[in-house]
């Protein structure tokens, strides 16, 4: 089973990507857009899934370190509607809390530029949620 893994923001989405057995995921890009443009953001997504033959779907869900949603969980529960909609996959929310703080220390341990840095943290954190997603599975 060949899943797709999101780490959607205001302006940018990361993309990683499944191996066919839905073990190992893959980092793949990030997809820019204005501010909260999900139409946008959907419209890129979808050629993902129909040119990779995705079945399903890992959305990172942003939780305050409590455990509750916040704001930007509403705009992320939005973006699933709206692919599921679109796509008739099953899309499965994936808490991400400190996704993008742990890629972040793990590319300064790297000795990464700042600049590279930014080009990769989106598509690098919707790695590290879609790689937590399928071991949590594979259990």
């Amino acid at each position: 089973m060949r899943y797709l893994g999101l780490d959607l923001g205001n302006r940018t989405c990361g993309i990683a990507i499944s191996d066919p057995m839905g073990i190992i995921a893959n980092s793949i890009e990030t997809i820019h857009f204005k501010e909260k443009d999900l139409q946008k953001c959907l419209e890129c997504v979808k050629i993902y899934i129909a040119d990779r033959k995705i079945e399903k779907i890992v959305l990172g869900l942003p939780k305050n370190m409590n455990g509750t949603l916040g704001p930007q969980s509403e705009y992320i529960l939005t973006f699933k509607a709206m692919l599921e909609s679109a796509t008739g996959l099953e899309v499965i929310l994936y808490d991400e809390r400190l996704s993008t703080v742990e890629v972040t220390k793990i590319m300064i341990s790297a000795d990464l530029s700042r600049a590279k840095r930014k080009n990769n943290v989106d598509k690098l954190a919707a790695t590290l949620i879609l790689q937590s997603y399928l071991d949590s599975i594979k259990k």
